[in-house]
């Protein structure tokens, strides 16, 4: 039986990835309810798409009733946007991740994300980024009402797979608070990557299983223990 990785996108596999994913957000809203709204004074970083959706539009003025209403279609044109604008992603992939992936693959062991990031968003910029084939299936943004319950959906789902059992090691990598805390509630090992928002003082705070600065600097040994 094979172990399992999962890894968070922003941050943690690319970065700087430009504005279009919060534009694509931006203009569904608008598409879907005539509102204008913005992220500004929206702490993105660590947020899945819909809480930050709910976020824009709360500080828009909207009811509760209305943001529930409209929040499917307003993630359903979400995607088809950032489909249609996402740019290339080659040169924003993080330090050691296309190496890390690539010794993941020879070893076998089963690789997916863990992301806020919507289905459609997430798939794209990870064909964008040339990383799509390392990484076999994804648990995403809405799925779950927080990133500890889309780890438990990934586990599930690759148990119920059977790629993995219950003497399978698992690690979740993120380089955010975020990422640590849902890999505690999960009891998988935490990885922390320093190529996010947040630096490594922070990141440390939270006592993750490993913290590097970058994943050129982890090895297979320290992602399971």
């Amino acid at each position: 039986m094979q172990n399992l990785v999962l890894f968070d996108i922003d941050g943690t596999l690319v970065r700087r990835a430009g504005p279009h994913h919060r534009e694509a957000l931006v203009e569904a809203v608008r598409r879907i309810t005539g509102l204008e709204t913005t992220t500004d004074n929206v702490p993105v970083v660590g947020m899945l798409d819909g809480d930050i959706l709910t976020q824009m539009l709360t500080n828009a003025g909207a009811s509760q009733a209305m943001i529930r209403r409209n929040m499917p279609s307003m993630m359903e044109h979400a995607q088809r946007i950032y489909v249609r604008r996402c740019p290339d992603l080659r040169k924003k992939v993080c330090p050691g991740v296309r190496m890390l992936l690539y010794r993941l693959s020879r070893r076998g062991v089963i690789a997916g994300l863990v992301t806020g990031n919507l289905t459609g968003i997430g798939w794209k910029k990870m064909e964008s980024a040339g990383l799509r084939p390392y990484l076999r299936f994804g648990a995403f943004a809405e799925l779950a009402r927080d990133r500890a319950g889309l780890v438990r959906i990934a586990v599930q789902h690759a148990t119920k797979e059977g790629w993995i059992d219950s003497k399978s090691r698992i690690a979740l990598i993120g380089d955010h608070p975020n990422d640590i805390n849902a890999a505690k509630a999960n009891q998988v090992r935490s990885i922390a990557v320093a190529t996010g928002l947040v630096g490594e003082a922070e990141l440390a705070a939270h006592n993750p299983d490993v913290l590097v600065p970058d994943l050129r600097s982890l090895s297979i040994e320290e992602l399971f223990g």
